[in-house]
């Protein structure tokens, strides 16, 4: 990454084959070799389910737990959360309409990459802090109701989907529609989302939000791999991988882990060398092609886990179509794989110049955080073996994980007779994964 932050805004990802002097075929070979000697392994030892969301993970300190679960924590996270939001809206309606306005970075960068960190290091810190739920704890508050409760029941059949549809509407912003470095289309995009969710939280209450908002869905799934959760009401702390296994199952969830996973990988695939000779020599309007190609990797991405979870037997008590969103899970630390080894260095180096601009939110030569003069590290990009290793590693081991979550979710609800050769098929889909994932991340 350069030191031109508008090419910094541009670049998204940054870094493919140039930051990776590790053969192509070694890296692929080493992940196929990883997730068949994990699956094997997995099969000789892990004959029996070992998550139980009711007994797993050991309480948290109690001072811990009396902290987080008390009104004046909620109340000072609220209060930051919006205050930060009116900063932020303050530069997007008053500042002006550069790439250097801190706005964008603080939406491309801080919000959609940041959560990934935050939320695996902290938990759902979108939940805690969503302008949102503040918003319609607010009015909750002044009407004399409850803010859990809305005017109807959140229709159950809906599940998820309304947070893939969100989450499809925001990676279509940031990397198909031609003015996605513009102000005022990325301020409309957001009005839009507020107004949609200040109107689901008064219909639906609370749940609107668990399931509709793309961002709290989004932050909530890969809180997942965090050590911290929840049981009877009390703050646990548990393994990654036994926190993984309580994700809640709805409808929708194989587009919400489609659409992140799928969207990750076209970013990859628009920069390769021969989808820009191929756009740039055909005469089928770019937009057109942009628009497909996006639609057909999401698409295809939740097609293929589909196929891959459902082609195996199951138990008179089980349905095929609902194999997977049961599996969903195991797409989780995948996702995360991915967006640290495409996003790594636009998150530190891009994020600090954010971190910059936010002290001059008008562009006017003010310093109101402190940080006008903070000069941004590159050492990533300076450092290039440790990056290619770094992100063959993040896609390998998320991967890894994602086999080890199946196999335990595998012999929980298949029939014995189809709990190894069941998971085949998922093991192919996710070979199949991880092979893509890394050509396209080489071929960047």
């Amino acid at each position: 990454m350069g030191g031109n932050p508008t090419g910094d805004l541009l670049a998204h990802g940054i870094g493919g084959a140039k930051d990776l002097p590790i053969p192509l075929e070694l890296a692929i070979a080493g992940a196929v070799a990883a997730l068949v000697v994990s699956f094997t392994v997995l099969a000789v030892a892990w004959r029996s389910p070992r998550y139980d969301a009711a007994t797993s993970g050991r309480p948290a300190p109690a001072w811990l737990d009396r902290l987080t679960s008390s009104t004046p924590w909620r109340v000072v996270l609220r209060a930051v959360g919006f205050a930060f939001f009116l900063y932020v809206a303050a530069a997007a309606v008053f500042g002006q309409d550069t790439l250097v306005n801190p706005f964008l970075g603080v939406f491309y960068v801080l919000l959609w990459v940041g959560l990934v960190p935050a939320s695996v290091l902290l938990g759902p810190v979108w939940k805690a802090l969503s302008p949102s739920r503040t918003i319609n704890a607010v009015l909750a508050r002044v009407s004399g109701t409850d803010p859990e409760v809305g005017m109807y029941a959140y229709p159950e059949r809906l599940g998820y989907w309304p947070a893939a549809v969100g989450l499809y509407a925001f990676v279509w912003l940031e990397l198909v529609y031609p003015h996605s470095t513009e102000i005022g289309p990325v301020r409309l995009w957001c009005a839009v989302y507020l107004g949609v969710m200040l109107i689901g939280g008064a219909l639906f209450g609370n749940r609107f939000f668990e399931r509709a908002d793309p961002f709290e869905v989004y932050s909530s799934l890969v809180a997942k791999l965090s050590v911290w959760g929840h049981r009877d009401g009390r703050l646990v702390l548990r393994s990654p991988l036994a926190n993984l296994d309580t994700v809640p199952v709805a409808p929708g969830l194989v587009g919400v882990v489609a659409v992140l996973f799928g969207s990750t990988a076209y970013d990859s695939f628009k920069e390769a060398s021969p989808w820009v000779r191929f756009v740039q020599t055909t005469s089928i309007p770019s937009g057109l092609i942009d628009n497909v190609a996006l639609l057909v990797f999401c698409v295809g991405v939740g097609v293929i886990f589909a196929a891959g979870a459902m082609a195996t037997g199951v138990g008179p008590g089980t349905r095929r179509s609902t194999l997977p969103d049961l599996f969903a899970h195991s797409i989780v630390p995948i996702i995360v794989g991915y967006i640290i080894a495409h996003y790594l260095t636009y998150l530190v180096e891009y994020g600090q110049t954010t971190l910059v601009q936010l002290s001059d939110p008008f562009s006017r030569g003010d310093d109101y955080l402190g940080t006008a003069d903070l000069a941004v590290n590159y050492w990533l990009s300076f450092h290039p073996d440790f990056l290619a290793r770094l992100k063959v590693g993040a896609v390998v081991v998320g991967h890894v994980l994602g086999v080890i979550a199946a196999h335990d979710r595998a012999v929980r609800i298949l029939p014995r007779r189809h709990q190894l050769t069941g998971q085949l098929s998922l093991l192919v889909a996710m070979v199949f994964f991880t092979v893509g994932g890394l050509y396209l991340l080489f071929a960047a």
